[in-house]
């Protein structure tokens, strides 16, 4: 018999446990991406994920008790790795609160642009997933909010409110997901003079 795709060595050569957990996970979360962008959230099962993947069933319910978690848990590491992204790239981008600005708009819609499934699941998919799911994606939408937030106030004029700052991310994140949904603007890089342009204006006009 064939040996599962994703699997890793076993015996004296297996890597620790947690290592092989943690390939195994990757490996799903990369699945699950995959059929969630191909089939829909709803049409999903742990069946065809663990299919796409090259496991059994039964390792994919080591992971996870149903795909409403497989979801819930993808979409956590997706927005971890975006807020990271981000957080780099401002860090690096200097003083300059505009070009910390634009920095993060570019690692926002560089990872929207080369993780095209899980965008789909960050951005569309998790909307279909049931209550958790979209407690899950408002918390998000706040902590992106928070931390683009507390970013300005760091300089010499940041938001009127919390909630300016809410808005700006919120209409972010439906122009990257129209995008994802359809084609519209065909390039995501064709977003980042418009959401610069929301954002520096939103903040121009705080008091």
């Amino acid at each position: 018999m064939a040996a599962e795709r994703g699997t890793v060595p076993r015996g004296r050569h297996a890597p620790p446990l947690e290592v092989r957990l943690e390939i195994q996970r990757e490996r799903l979360f990369e699945a699950a991406a995959a059929v969630f962008a191909r089939a829909g959230y709803a049409e999903a099962s742990a069946e065809s994920i663990s299919r796409e993947a090259g496991m059994s069933k039964a390792t994919f319910y080591e992971h996870f008790a149903n795909k409403e978690e497989c979801i819930l848990a993808l979409f956590d590491e997706g927005a971890r790795t975006v807020l990271q992204a981000m957080a780099q790239a401002t860090a690096a981008a200097g003083d300059d609160p505009a070009e910390r600005m634009r920095a993060g708009i570019n690692a926002f819609l560089q990872q929207v642009g080369t993780h095209r499934n899980e965008s789909q699941t960050l951005l569309v998919e998790i909307i279909g997933a049931g209550p958790r799911a979209t407690e899950r994606r408002d918390a998000i939408l706040e902590t992106f909010a928070n931390a683009v937030f507390e970013d300005a106030a760091r300089a010499t004029k940041g938001f009127a409110s919390r909630e300016d700052a809410f808005a700006v991310i919120a209409a972010g994140a439906e122009l990257a997901s129209r995008h994802v949904r359809l084609g519209r603007p065909p390039d995501v890089r064709e977003l980042e003079p418009v959401l610069e342009r929301l954002l520096l204006g939103v903040l121009s006009q705080a008091r």
